[in-house]
């Protein structure tokens, strides 16, 4: 499990994370909060080489605004 960055904004229905490197998790990548909850999949990579932003489908019951300002890790 790797660090993939914080939520730093909800827009559309997705959750914007602002990546900690230029390892950005690829399309499709599922991703989990801290305690190892599913939180949703990368469906977008934008932004600038050194540290995109991804951009996240989130899973069935998971609240966009309680997201705000997480970590988010890829499996």
């Amino acid at each position: 499990m790797r660090r993939v960055g914080e939520v730093v904004r909800i827009a559309q229905g997705l959750a914007i994370v602002r990546s900690s490197d230029d390892a950005a998790s690829e399309l499709g990548s599922e991703l989990v909060d801290e305690r190892l909850d599913p939180v949703g999949r990368v469906v977008d990579v934008f932004g600038p080489v050194d540290r995109p932003y991804l951009a996240v489908s989130p899973s069935g019951d998971v609240t966009l605004a309680a997201l705000l300002g997480e970590k988010l890790y890829a499996r």
